[in-house]
């Protein structure tokens, strides 16, 4: 049978299937179905700081107003930071105790404020690792690419003080030198990149004219833009490469290895077709595996990466031109 053991951020896992952070890993009751159905680790639900905040302004807002006292506010916004994180923490306790599998615990942060000792908290619940989800939306005219570039490095240098678990930082694909950012993350301390992240995209109902949320499930084809990088960059960084986004079935998954990702993390499939996709993936992996005489996980990884194609310019093409240039049936 093949072997699908893999190792993620120094962790030991019996394969490269993880379910990434979503509602999906919001309660240890429905993380334990994923453990039954395959999967070898979790990264639990991110802790917004956005989701803190504007906790706390709803509170002030609709239960105290008309008081202005700063320590009466300092108390509250305590309060609810620490029932959050305590909330957080206890989750990753219940599913280290209740389950075998792995799990990794995710903050979505966009500063560097109070992260780094929430993060000290969740190791001390027992997290194997730690996802920093960070994404900033370079929307202001006013901010230049280093000073945006240079938020991530602060955010990583500050929790990489603090904690002593392994460390992964999930990223967007929206830096003007990608291939030298990543790069250069690579070289911070962190254990592994996530490529990418799955960001929220407005869209416009015609109907009432207003901004309405575009879809939120990711398609199939989404893959081939994680693939890309990860294929760029596998094998020119030292650290781990989880995949993210557009993973639906062992075919995007088995790409994504090829590349050279270390793991696949799956969410918008399990939304759409429950825990047995997981099951599923892992099974037609192994088949194919098989059929390929592949006894293990490495022996495929990264067999279709910048170092190891025959072209690796073709990793780099972005135009049409060998393709569709001379053709006059596209429309």
């Amino acid at each position: 049978m093949a072997n699908l053991e893999t190792k993620y951020l120094g962790l030991n896992l019996k394969n490269p299937f993880i379910v990434g952070s979503s509602g999906l890993t919001s309660t240890h009751i429905q993380i334990k179905r994923y453990e039954v159905a395959g999967a070898s680790a979790v990264v639990i639900k991110s802790i917004f700081e956005e989701e803190i905040h504007n906790e706390f302004e709803h509170f002030m807002t609709n239960e105290y107003q008309g008081h202005h006292n700063n320590e009466f506010y300092d108390y509250f916004d305590y309060k609810i930071k620490e029932q959050s994180l305590e909330k957080y923490s206890k989750l990753i306790y219940q599913v280290k105790n209740e389950t075998d599998l792995k799990v990794i615990a995710s903050i979505n942060a966009i500063s560097t404020a109070e992260w780094a000792s929430y993060a000290k908290k969740f190791e001390e619940a027992g997290a194997d690792a730690l996802e920093i989800n960070a994404f900033l939306l370079p929307t202001r005219i006013d901010e230049t690419s280093q000073e945006i570039e240079n938020k991530y490095f602060e955010l990583v240098n500050h929790v990489l003080n603090y904690v002593e678990i392994p460390v992964s930082l999930k990223i967007g694909s929206y830096f003007s030198g990608l291939a030298n950012t990543i790069h250069k993350l690579s070289q911070t301390g962190i254990k592994g990149l996530t490529l990418f992240n799955r960001t929220f995209h407005p869209d416009i109902d015609i109907d009432s004219m207003k901004l309405a949320p575009a879809m939120v499930f990711s398609s199939d084809h989404e893959y081939l833009l994680p693939l890309r990088w990860i294929a760029l960059m596998s094998g020119r960084i030292n650290i781990d490469i989880s995949a993210s986004t557009g993973i639906h079935s062992s075919t995007e998954a088995i790409k994504m290895l090829l590349a050279g990702a270390k793991t696949c993390q799956i969410v918008s499939a399990i939304y759409k077709h429950g825990p047995n996709v997981i099951t599923k993936m892992i099974e037609d992996t192994e088949r194919w595996m098989e059929s390929k005489n592949f006894a293990s996980v490495d022996d495929f990884r990264g067999l279709a990466n910048n170092s190891k194609v025959h072209d690796p310019a073709f990793l780099e093409r972005i135009q049409f031109m060998k393709y569709f240039g001379d053709r006059e049936d596209i429309v």
